[in-house]
């Protein structure tokens, strides 16, 4: 379910490389599916430096209010209006249509700290066995 080329953080945020040291971020599918509908997307200005685990935006549920943290540090960019006016799209489309941000990665080499799709599959599948203990 995971895409491939993209890194994972343990908060459950994507990112996915792009040239020109960019990176297009987004919420993981497990993420969205924990959260329920998501009804509204707090996120940072073009322009706003952000750093690597630290928050950057919030995401509002039916269910609750959640922290967005930066997978990398950077300034940000662009960032989805489409989500913005429709933030069902994260629900409906997390790796695709419901990205986030683009990002301009300072330290490109923070991605290496970060999880590949296996290694997130894994820590997402040890978090499902706990919840169903």
């Amino acid at each position: 379910m995971n895409r491939k080329e993209y890194k994972y953080t343990v908060e459950h945020e994507w990112i996915c490389p792009e040239s020109g040291n960019k990176g297009k971020v987004g919420l993981a599918d497990y993420a969205q599916s924990q959260l329920g509908d998501i009804v509204f997307l707090d996120l940072p200005a073009p322009g706003t430096q952000v750093k690597q685990g630290k928050k950057m935006g919030e995401v509002e549920s039916v269910k609750a209010v959640s922290d967005i943290f930066a997978p990398a540090s950077g300034q940000v960019v662009e960032i989805n209006q489409t989500v913005i006016d429709e933030p069902g799209l994260v629900n409906k489309d997390p790796y695709g249509a419901g990205w986030l941000v683009r990002l301009e990665l300072s330290k490109p080499s923070e991605l290496d700290a970060l999880m590949d799709s296996d290694e997130y599959d894994k820590f997402v599948a040890a978090l499902s066995e706990k919840e169903s203990e």
